[in-house]
């Protein structure tokens, strides 16, 4: 194989703007610190934090011929991550994300593709051949590439992100992934039973969910589930939240793909989560292999 992991889609810029709290008090104009732009969203974020954790890594999107997209390209090939891309004439993703002064965060999001987007199957196709393992974002035409690269016989997982449990949207990716990260944000009470659900009705041989502060819960199919406290670094207070669930994943892929236990998944996972708040803007800082211990 030349990927350790392929991740499909899920490129974009963030403005970050930082408040004084959230809710925003209703005024004319909020003075605010610098206002900054950083290549971001949650594809970007799990191939990059793989990238740092040594894992060999390959992300193909979807961008436009714009200011945004001649960022990412450059942001990418500084990097050394490996990058395959469309461009379409809607531009690229993009959003603001407000963040107060304790790290919490609210997103715009201006997905800007039409959602029913025609994707030449070409941009991943060939890569799924050439990766161990697969990664999809939500994405509309990701689907597609999800449903492929489980009939080539590749592990594969996905992030549902605030999925209600009820929304039909998640339901390919939800059923059709063998490993599923969730946030429970949106869930509440309904987090068990959704839980629940994604293992009777999918494919699903892990489904982990995602509780910020509160930790997270690794619920094996077949096994009892338990609870992974969050963790706090030393001298790395809190900054902002933005991109911390990705690095989780990209923390717990790392140990999984290496064939650790569950356990030590989830405890890579929450390091890499709490080392990505460590500093302001989305996706600016990523755990490597010294951090994970």
């Amino acid at each position: 194989m030349d990927w350790d992991v392929l991740v499909v889609g899920g490129t974009g810029v963030d403005t970050v703007v930082r408040v004084p709290s959230l809710p925003l008090p209703v005024a004319d104009s909020i003075m605010v610190p610098r206002i900054e732009r950083h290549v971001a969203h949650t594809g970007n974020g799990v191939a990059r934090g793989c990238h740092a954790l040594g894992l060999r890594t390959r992300l193909v999107d979807v961008i436009g011929a714009d200011e945004e997209g001649a960022l990412i390209r450059r942001e990418y090939a500084e990097l050394g991550l490996s990058f395959g891309y469309l461009e379409h004439g809607s531009g690229t993703r993009r959003s603001v994300n407000l963040v107060d002064e304790r790290g919490s965060r609210v997103s715009l999001y201006d997905g800007r593709h039409p959602f029913d987007i025609a994707v030449d199957p070409g941009l991943y196709r060939p890569d799924l051949e050439r990766a161990g393992h697969v990664h999809v974002s939500i994405v509309n035409w990701a689907r597609h590439a999800l449903a492929e690269a489980m009939r080539a016989g590749r592990t594969t997982s996905t992030d549902l992100h605030d999925w209600d449990g009820r929304n039909p949207y998640h339901e390919d990716f939800a059923f059709q992934a063998d490993l599923v990260f969730l946030s429970t944000a949106a869930l509440g009470d309904r987090t068990a039973a959704t839980v629940r659900r994604i293992l009777a009705e999918g494919r699903a041989q892990v489904v982990v969910a995602m509780a910020g502060a509160q930790g997270s819960h690794v619920h094996p199919r077949g096994a009892r589930s338990w609870h992974v406290p969050a963790v706090e670094l030393p001298d790395r207070p809190v900054v902002d939240t933005n991109g911390a669930g990705d690095s989780y994943v990209a923390g717990f892929l790392y140990r999984h793909l290496t064939g650790e236990p569950l356990g030590e998944c989830a405890r890579a996972g929450a390091i890499a989560g709490a080392y990505a708040c460590g500093t302001a803007g989305t996706h600016t800082s990523f755990a490597d292999r010294a951090t994970l211990g």
